[in-house]
């Protein structure tokens, strides 16, 4: 399923999704076939193939919501470092410039 807008999910959205995600690893458990999963819990086939490789890797935690997929992934610490090395250009990390025809 694809999102608007980058695929930003308000965290009600989030927990919603991770509840029906949850919903689905119980009836695995109880050996329901994919299919009938998708059909009564209105999602996608593909999803739930998905959440089930999920849910046989890591259980019932392997469905639960990892968080907004948008969170930084630098911290202030390495994207300060990052500002500076990109200020010092390409000649500061010893590329030539090449001449001008």
């Amino acid at each position: 399923m694809r999102y608007p807008e980058g695929g930003c999910l308000t965290a009600e959205r989030r927990a919603f999704r991770e509840k029906i995600r949850l919903q689905a690893g119980e009836r695995f458990a109880a050996g329901e076939k994919t299919a009938a999963v998708a059909k009564d819990l209105r999602v996608s086939v593909r999803s739930v193939e998905r959440w089930r490789r999920a849910w046989r890797e890591d259980g019932l935690e392997g469905l639960r919501s990892a968080g907004p997929a948008n969170s930084p992934t630098v911290t202030e610490v390495q994207f300060a470092v990052l500002e500076e090395e990109l200020g010092k250009g390409p000649t500061g990390h010893g590329f030539e410039p090449r001449p001008v025809a």
